[in-house]
């Protein structure tokens, strides 16, 4: 479940959150009734419908990077959220826009690759660019060097290097939100935890052991 409360149709007159509810969930009340067509909860919806102004402000980015005014190619552009989603670690994220990448006309395996893109043969040099670019965006905190930038720009103009950064770094928001707020796929328990000795055992200093000290 979502770490925040979920808001039912009944509880909002927001004319946009019933708008998407209404697109995403037909006649349903999607906190009691779950479930969109891609297969997801929807529980992003209904926890960003708190806050309609929220919600309103996100759905306005999504209309941004699909207009027709992008000059960014699409594929580019996808490789990027796809690849921040991935590096943020969120399934959310990663997934639906694996399949987004994939309504493009990218092949599964190019899509696969996306993972390890610095030792895949499969990515033209702007893709690689763009995926360099992408991490160093959301690993490095837009650290980036001179050369790698300059990479980039042999593939791309001011605009879309723009956009690409923009794009990319809105959904690096969104994969950290989903997982802070368990959103979605990212509805996860953290799987770094302590993994408990054998029943009577008593923790050893291996370290020790090793080197001959006392067990």
């Amino acid at each position: 479940m979502p770490r925040l409360r979920q808001v039912s149709r009944s509880d909002t007159d927001d004319e946009l959150v019933h708008q998407m509810y209404d697109q995403l969930f037909g006649d349903r009340d999607p906190v009691l009734h779950p479930g969109t067509a891609t297969g997801t909860p929807g529980d992003w919806w209904t926890v960003f419908a708190l806050v309609p102004d929220v919600l309103r402000h996100a759905v306005s980015g999504f209309a941004l990077y699909r207009s027709p005014r992008r000059l960014l190619d699409p594929v580019l552009r996808e490789l990027g959220q796809t690849r921040a989603g991935w590096v943020r670690g969120s399934q959310f994220v990663f997934s639906q826009h694996c399949k987004s990448c994939r309504a493009l006309g990218m092949d599964d395996a190019k899509i696969d690759a996306i993972a390890h893109w610095a030792t895949a043969d499969c990515f033209t040099a702007a893709e690689r660019a763009v995926l360099a670019y992408t991490d160093a965006l959301v690993l490095a905190g837009g650290r980036i060097h001179d050369r790698d930038f300059d990479e980039l720009r042999r593939h791309l103009g001011d605009e879309e290097i723009l956009e690409l950064t923009y794009i990319t770094l809105m959904y690096e928001m969104h994969a950290t939100m989903a997982r802070a707020l368990r959103l979605e796929f990212d509805d996860r328990d953290d799987p770094i935890v302590e993994v408990a000795a054998p029943t009577g055992q008593m923790a050893r200093d291996i370290g020790a052991d090793i080197a001959g000290g006392d067990s």
